[in-house]
């Protein structure tokens, strides 16, 4: 890194300590943009990197609900509006008992280059809480969106700042959210939230899009070496909504995904994953990958090690952050695998970004590769705005020429930079820029 990145990170360090993940992110991201700041000195004279690492508004609150045995539980609700530059706040909200103010600002941090790779006019935002719906009743995930909604509306609206979904928040908890806002604000502000259900606004293609995006940019990659997904053996590591379509899409494309994974362990099916079965499972009984081996003939389950173990060709690590570091990248480039695109946010470690690129394989980012979920919020967004929808194959079309749109922007910035090949940096400094030249349009605020 140059001297000011140097110092805006050291800042960033020192200004919000303890939150690892957030420092993470920032590294990343203002590793890859020294190119770009040495032949655009303006952006160094208007002060870039220091606004774009400090978040535009913080908001952390209380979230008081009684749960079915009329005892009073308290979480804490955050929601980091990150920033507005190039349109509304995007970005999930994430329930797990793992959610901070570090992470959310990672993710948020992450939102804005992600948003702004997507080309349509919306800015980074975040937010969530220590709530974990899992083993929680239908009433008592109510109550809960209720009372965390309660706050989050005074913050939220189509033109200022729209949620969505993430971990641990689904259609149910979208429904939920919504119902409550609705009730609140008196209007029925459809674009307020996206993934929502069909019947009140919802799009179609919504649910598949992080999944599908996700092996779309896998595609592309391979593409520029005359290749494709065509035969190939991938490992995909989680089971929720991006691994569950990002199986559905490979299928589809010819490639066989073998690996699903949980917190409890992982299922090896050398067979290939049973796309049905996987479904029934996870989104009708929201069960475990051990339940899905226990009724799958062939299938085993592995507690030991990590999915990233498993030879494959393609890897898609869609669980969570940092699941796979600098062993499990060292594994998987010694048993072959020659792709790897990240359906989760920040996947992988900074030793096992190393490796990968070290290794020369083709690896991209979450923030690119994993966008056509927000891409897809944001065309859920343009619907609303005109009382329209559109069927699945239109939405789908439009994830199409977005994802390949961004594969081709990240390639021709890296390109264009001297590191071909090199999909940080592309992603990177594709979205600053695209960033940067609204801020100093927009002057110094």
């Amino acid at each position: 890194m140059n001297a000011q990145v140097d110092k805006v990170y050291e800042q960033v360090v020192a200004r919000n300590r303890g939150e690892v993940e957030f420092h993470q992110a920032v590294r990343e991201v203002l590793d890859s943009l020294t190119p770009a700041l040495e032949g655009h000195p303006e952006y160094t004279e208007n002060g870039l990197l220091e606004r774009l690492v400090e978040p535009e508004r913080q908001i952390v609150f209380r979230v008081p609900w009684v749960d079915d045995a009329g005892n009073v539980q308290v979480n804490r609700g955050f929601r980091i509006e990150f920033n507005s530059a190039l349109g509304p706040y995007k970005g999930g909200l994430r329930f797990h008992p793992s959610v901070n103010i570090g992470i959310i600002k990672f993710l948020g941090f992450e939102q804005i280059f992600k948003n702004a790779l997507t080309g349509q006019g919306i800015g980074g935002g975040k937010g969530g809480s220590d709530f974990d719906p899992h083993g929680k009743s239908d009433a008592e995930v109510m109550r809960f969106c209720q009372s965390f909604m309660t706050e989050l509306s005074r913050h939220i609206g189509p033109n200022t700042d729209v949620p969505a979904g993430d971990i641990g928040v689904g259609g149910r908890e979208i429904g939920y959210l919504f119902g409550q806002y609705k009730r609140l604000r008196n209007r029925y502000d459809a674009g307020v939230l996206t993934g929502k259900g069909l019947g009140f606004g919802g799009s179609l293609a919504r649910t598949e899009a992080t999944g599908y995006g996700t092996v779309l940019f896998a595609q592309s990659m391979l593409g520029t070496k005359g290749d494709s997904l065509e035969g190939k053996t991938v490992a995909v590591s989680g089971s929720g909504n991006v691994a569950i379509y990002a199986v559905e899409k490979l299928q589809a494309l010819g490639g066989k995904a073998v690996t699903i994974s949980d917190s409890s362990g992982y299922v090896v099916d050398e067979a290939g994953i049973d796309l049905d079965l996987l479904k029934q499972v996870k989104e009708v009984e929201r069960g475990r990958v051990a339940d899905y081996a226990a009724r799958r003939p062939g299938a085993r389950v592995a507690t030991g090690g990590s999915v990233w173990q498993v030879p494959c060709d393609v890897a898609l690590p869609c669980a969570t952050q940092n699941e796979l570091d600098g062993d499990a990248a060292a594994t998987l480039v010694k048993n072959g695998c020659g792709v790897v695109a990240e359906g989760a946010n920040m996947p992988s470690t900074p030793e096992a970004i190393e490796v990968f690129q070290k290794a020369g394989i083709l690896y991209a980012p979450g923030k690119a590769a994993n966008a056509g979920g927000v891409a897809t919020s944001a065309l859920e967004m343009e619907q609303n705005a005109s009382r329209t929808r559109w069927d699945f194959e239109t939405a789908n079309a439009k994830l199409t020429d977005i994802m390949a749109d961004i594969h081709d922007s990240c390639v021709e910035t890296a390109e264009r930079y001297g590191q071909p090949g090199n999909y940080v940096l592309g992603a990177n400094v594709t979205g600053f820029t695209r960033v940067a030249d609204v801020m100093i349009a927009h002057g110094i605020i």
